[in-house]
């Protein structure tokens, strides 16, 4: 299932990119910081209730995601990649996880494990002392 976002749904804000880059990272605003409010988004119900159960840090409490992108240093490619990662993080929401199925082991396995436990038993008792 494919959930696409909404641009108008994202909040995107230049801020100063942290690192290497000289004296152009200490002029120039090139980072982005993307906020997209989860509550408010055109988002279905199913994908917003997986996206707050996310164990991910850059969701807060009140369920909005941060993301700041600063690898480029175009602005526009930084946009980009910000709202590439934010439709990543999405992807895997909406994603339904499959239900696993518990199964019973098989009649061979018992008896390769039986198996198995006598044979190291045997090896074990085999350490013991010599007795003449």
């Amino acid at each position: 299932m494919t959930v696409t976002i909404d641009p108008d749904d994202v909040e995107f804000s230049a801020v100063r990119a942290q690192g290497p880059g000289g004296q152009n990272v200490n002029k120039v605003s090139n980072a982005v910081q993307a906020r997209f409010d989860i509550g408010a988004s055109s988002l279905p119900p199913h994908v917003k209730e997986r996206m707050r159960a996310l164990p991910d840090a850059r969701i807060t409490r009140e369920g909005v995601v941060v993301i700041k992108a600063q690898r480029s240093r175009s602005l526009e490619r930084n946009r980009e990649d910000a709202l590439a990662r934010l439709q990543a993080l999405v992807d895997a929401a909406a994603e339904v996880p499959t239900v696993r199925r518990p199964t019973r082991p098989t009649l061979g396995s018992k008896k390769r494990r039986l198996d198995a436990k006598a044979r190291s038993g045997q090896v074990k008792a085999l350490r013991g002392k010599v007795r003449v």
